[in-house]
């Protein structure tokens, strides 16, 4: 059993960042993919990245390429989310998943909301 706690999301203008974290319970974090997930109101859940259980490997969806950067340390238990140059279109409420074959985690969320 894994489980996630998210962190950092806030208020934020046009612009500005914010930096997510995901905290993880337990002693196999370190073998789990880590994600990154939001959904704006009246959205379906949509994927925003991902990061490899080394960290080695990040993915990105294309509306936030080179704005949003993804990290882990598995020592920590710990995966983030730098978030920069935020848009109002990144408002929603960011999830944290774990993944590990058919085995996914979710996080309770943390909202993002960005004014223009």
């Amino acid at each position: 059993q894994v489980q996630l706690v998210e962190s950092g999301g806030g208020l934020v203008q046009a612009g500005g960042s914010l930096r997510l974290s995901c905290a993880a319970s337990g002693r196999t974090f370190s073998s789990y993919c880590m994600g990154w997930f939001r959904q704006a109101p009246g959205k379906e859940r949509e994927f925003v990245a991902a990061i490899s259980w080394s960290g080695g490997n990040t993915y990105y969806v294309d509306s936030v390429k080179g704005r949003f950067t993804s990290s882990r340390d598995n020592a920590k238990n710990t995966v983030y989310l730098q978030m920069n140059s935020l848009k109002p279109e990144d408002t929603a409420v960011y999830y944290c998943r774990a993944e590990r074959g058919l085995v996914i985690y979710w996080g309770q969320g943390t909202q993002v909301s960005v004014s223009s």
